[in-house]
């Protein structure tokens, strides 16, 4: 629940799949026995498998925060404990803030980056706190002198980091002199940092390389703090720096958080989907930041989030307003507009529209970002306000974005509404489904024993989770499906879930349920005899003339049960 907006569907619930685009709900979620599946693109598993795969976690990162989440605490079964790579780079860089932080509230070599914070960016000292900010000493080996000697790590592990370099023959820090921001995933965990010139050295920030922690298209500064105040306003308001966001959250605005890199990656607008339907874009109003705001969009725009700017008249950013009128944020934000307003406004800014050059240049760059709308009414808001604007007709306009969206291919990942597999294995599904979902397991599977006799299933898996339960039934007096699938394997587990997890029609009378039972099995008996009648007879062209007599008989027989069954719908 803290990741997806589920809605109850029967005793399940049911969303948009969070791992492929689709506009009708097919990810079902099983509250009774925390597993989920979903029936667009198959996939499924339980809450460590969905945190894996949602957050591209290894099985220990997940257990991690399922059990933080849970107010458990694990404790490492030894001193230096067995991680994935990932949880050895957390382990290392919370090391390393803690060092850091330590430096700068604590020891004289952070004396002048504490000043500079607290005298000229006007943060005080529980603020550091809260943001973990720290120093990293001008002596260029500090840090990794204290995690070699004092925290027993070996060289490669502070390499793999990103934290340290050999050079010389000798392992060097990677950040010298500079001011410190810990870079946390929305889960909390230190991936990396940032860290900014106190002087005028340059370039002015520098971060920790890539590792496979650490992507800077992937994170926002600030998430993890902002994340709950993202969701209960609905909104995230996102800015260019670390300053920006600090500033912010000290003045009670803190659903505010900052961009790694120069514009919105698709990745980061996936990750915002989850806490948020609209975002508001309050990025530098230069050219640079127009070009932000441009490139976001199209990510933004896949994701059906609502799309907002926000600035200020005299172009300063956030964090310089926010100390000097915090009011005057406030209202910026408030009055946001809507983004494909902001896109007309600021190009009609640099060309006139009054010759058909100047309306070419215009239309160039702006109805490729509307040919991304997929709301036909929004499209056609915009396209008539543009309309009037460079005094062009709507129909025209429409046609060129119509044009726009033939020529463009969709990379987005889509599944076929289609299902390709034959009815018989659509019909073995189901009725596997109707068994474990139902009320009384244990009595159905008495009677598909006696109308599935000579049946061979299709797919095996479904196959042999009807032969295990009819084995688990006979054993046990009270049938649990709960107990039952514990046993299956892994391989069986998947399908079990997905059975347990299908939507199916609910049936109010016993006898209308055992009815469906018959009707399916009688068809799927049918299907089966008439493809074995057809392969029989497809054989007789290459078998010797002395085996054909039993080949015939064996036709005989196959039909003569078919003759006795009574009609299978088609």
């Amino acid at each position: 629940s803290e990741s997806l907006s589920l809605k109850k569907a029967g005793r399940n619930f049911k969303t948009n799949c969070p791992f492929h685009n689709e506009k009708t709900p097919s990810f079902v979620v099983s509250p009774e026995r925390q597993i989920w599946h979903c029936f667009g693109c198959a996939k499924g598993g339980d809450a460590f498998t969905f945190l894996m795969e949602y957050d591209h976690l290894e099985f220990p990162e997940a257990l991690r925060i399922l059990a933080k989440r849970a107010g458990v605490e694990l404790k490492d079964t030894d001193k230096k404990g067995t991680f994935s790579k990932k949880e050895k780079i957390y382990k290392i860089n919370n090391q390393a803030a803690k060092f850091y932080n330590y430096i700068l509230l604590s020891h004289p070599a952070g004396k002048k980056a504490l000043d500079y914070l607290v005298k000229q960016r006007e943060i005080s000292i529980p603020l550091a706190r809260t943001f973990m900010l720290g120093f990293s000493p001008v002596f260029g080996t500090a840090l990794s002198d204290y995690l070699l000697k004092k925290k027993n790590w070996q060289k490669n592990d502070l390499i793999e980091a990103g934290i340290s370099f050999f050079k010389n023959g000798r392992l060097h820090d990677f950040f010298r002199g500079r001011l410190i921001f810990p870079l946390t995933d929305h889960n909390g965990s230190i991936v990396g940092f940032s860290a900014r010139a106190l002087g005028s050295e340059m370039p002015k920030y520098i971060n920790t390389r890539d590792t496979i922690a650490y992507h800077k298209g992937k994170l926002f500064f600030g998430l993890d703090i902002a994340k709950e105040d993202i969701k209960k306003h609905n909104q995230a308001v996102v800015v260019e720096g670390e300053f920006d966001v600090i500033s912010s959250f000290k003045e009670g605005f803190r659903n505010v958080i900052a961009i790694k890199g120069t514009a919105l990656t698709e990745s980061q607008v996936v990750l915002l989907s989850r806490f948020t339907e609209k975002v508001t874009l309050f990025l530098d109003q230069d050219k640079a930041g127009f070009e932000a705001i441009k490139r976001s969009l199209s990510v933004l725009e896949r994701k059906n989030l609502t799309t907002t700017v926000a600035f200020l008249a005299d172009g300063k950013d956030p964090d310089e307003i926010i100390k000097k009128d915090p009011i005057v944020f406030k209202k910026a934000i408030k009055n946001d507009i809507p983004v494909y307003e902001f896109l007309i406004d600021e190009t009609l800014k640099k060309q006139t529209g009054k010759n058909a050059d100047s309306k070419k240049k215009i239309t160039d760059e702006l109805l490729p970002f509307f040919a991304l709308i997929e709301n036909e009414i929004i499209k056609e808001h915009y396209l008539k306000a543009l309309s009037k604007k460079i005094d062009t007709s709507f129909e025209s306009l429409l046609k060129e974005v119509d044009k726009i969206k033939s020529g463009k291919k969709d990379d987005l990942i889509t599944y076929s509404k289609k299902d390709k597999r034959t009815r018989r294995e659509i019909l073995e599904e189901y009725l596997l489904a109707l068994i474990v979902q139902s009320e009384n397991p244990k009595t159905y599977l008495e009677t598909l024993e006696k109308e599935l006799k000579e049946y061979v299933f299709e797919v095996p898996s479904y196959g042999k989770i009807l032969e295990k339960l009819k084995i688990f039934a006979s054993n046990v007096n009270d049938f649990k499906i709960e107990v039952f699938a514990k046993n299956l394997s892994a391989e069986l587990i998947k399908v079990f879930d997905a059975c347990y997890l299908m939507p199916i029609n609910k049936f109010e009378k016993e006898e209308k349920f055992i009815e469906e039972i018959n009707i399916i099995s009688k068809e799927l008996i049918t299907i089966f005899i008439k493809e074995k009648i057809k392969n029989l007879k497809s054989s007789l062209k290459e078998k010797p003339e002395k085996e054909m007599d039993n080949i015939n008989q064996e036709i005989a027989k196959y039909i003569n049960i078919l003759s006795k069954l009574p009609k299978a719908s088609d």
